[in-house]
């Protein structure tokens, strides 16, 4: 029965990432709270699913043209440079802080996102 959880989350977390939403933002939380993961562990799972999803996801947003390539190395080294400082601080942590920063974190997007959503609601509305 735990196998068909895990698919579950990863179905989510994988569609949720092809679409470049950031996959773990949902497959940590649900590994953490629907499968008893702990945080640091559901951080590495997360990793290492995201690398044949995103080399997937990558070849068919490439295929379509999706990718500016010119701006690439603004994204990928600095990336590369804090995720390796970001993987030693998880490595280091507790869980509790993980999960804590992890859920402030979270809050704070979602605080974001609708704001922008709000934003462009008015914009449209005032274009009507």
């Amino acid at each position: 029965m735990a196998f068909i959880i895990f698919a579950v989350c990863g179905f989510l977390g994988g569609i949720l990432g092809g679409m470049g939403m950031g996959g773990g933002t949902a497959l940590i939380p649900l590994l953490t709270i629907f499968c008893g993961v702990q945080q640091n562990v559901a951080q590495g799972m997360n990793l290492l699913s995201f690398l044949p999803m995103s080399l997937l996801a990558l070849a068919i947003h490439a295929k379509n043209g999706l990718l500016v390539k010119d701006k690439l190395a603004w994204i990928v080294v600095p990336a590369l440079v804090f995720s390796v400082l970001g993987s030693l601080c998880a490595a280091f942590l507790p869980a509790r802080a993980l999960r804590s920063s992890f859920g402030v974190f979270l809050i704070i997007l979602s605080f974001t996102r609708f704001y922008a959503a709000r934003k462009m609601q008015v914009k449209e509305k005032a274009k009507e």
